[in-house]
């Protein structure tokens, strides 16, 4: 395992990508099209795209969803399958290497793929836009986000929700070494490894004036808790903190947790 770390720097412990298609929405009774995006570096990347059951005189808002590091959208797709009954359209992007999505995947390849999503989506279908990300999709998501709203791009976001994720790049990969005794000598020269533009405890400040909710559990076993608590400590007002009580990232398998996400974004989204 250290041998494979020095080799390939720290990304092996950001992406583990597969191909298997675990469950599609129609198994779950959702409408759904396959969406092929293309990227500016000749990568392409597929998706799902989830449409509200409300018509559209009674849509709350668009969902963009990026997910954790493990598998593809088809694994994660549980994660957001109730919000189309609420109302609310969905995105589901696979970044590059992930799914049927072509390439190998990387920190700033990620990066570019959520930004070309984000673009498709606002050019393709209506908002408000809501941009939920979990896990890697949080740490993505913040970059993102902060960018986004930094730069004034239209249209804008309206609430962001980031879940079970990261102070930054380089830190977790720092604290995911330490934590085990074959790669602890390695964590200091691996994380440097990272450049340092990726962490997102310096940049969560600008998705302000955009409502931000932070989520995190304490029962988390994988992103430690006190990274949820730094990230909403680093970020601007607007902002909420739901503390939960779930194994990692199963934030919304509980019906009270999704009821706060949505009062979450009905008072962010009242504001429009």
């Amino acid at each position: 395992m250290a041998s494979t770390l020095l080799l390939g720097g720290c990304s092996g412990l950001f992406f583990f990508p597969d191909q298997t298609v675990y469950i599609t929405p129609d198994r779950l009774n959702l409408t759904f099209d396959d969406v092929y995006i293309d990227t500016p570096d000749g990568e392409r990347l597929h998706g799902w795209w989830l449409p509200a059951k409300a018509g559209d005189e009674d849509l709350e808002g668009t969902v963009y969803y990026l997910h954790g590091n493990a598998q593809n959208i088809s694994s994660h797709l549980l994660n957001v399958a109730w919000l189309p009954e609420r109302g609310y359209n969905v995105f589901l992007l696979d970044y590059r290497g992930f799914g049927q999505s072509t390439g190998s995947p990387d920190i700033d390849g990620a990066l570019h793929d959520v930004e070309t999503g984000m673009r498709w989506l606002t050019t393709h279908h209506k908002g408000p836009y809501v941009l939920l990300g979990q896990s890697l999709g949080g740490g993505l998501g913040i970059m993102l986000a902060s960018e986004w709203t930094r730069r004034g791009e239209q249209p804008p976001l309206s609430a962001v929700i980031i879940d079970s994720s990261f102070s930054g790049f380089r830190a977790i990969a720092r604290e995911k070494l330490d934590s085990f005794w074959l790669t602890w000598p390695f964590q200091v020269p691996l994380s440097w490894t990272i450049p340092d533009e990726f962490e997102g405890i310096d940049h969560i400040r600008n998705i302000s004036p955009v409502p931000l909710l932070i989520v995190h559990s304490t029962r988390d076993g994988i992103i430690p808790f006190h990274n949820g608590f730094e990230l909403y400590d680093a970020a601007s007002d607007p902002k909420d903190f739901l503390r939960t009580d779930t194994p990692h990232a199963a934030t919304f398998v509980i019906p009270a947790y999704r009821d706060k996400a949505i009062e979450f974004l009905d008072k962010a989204l009242s504001h429009q």
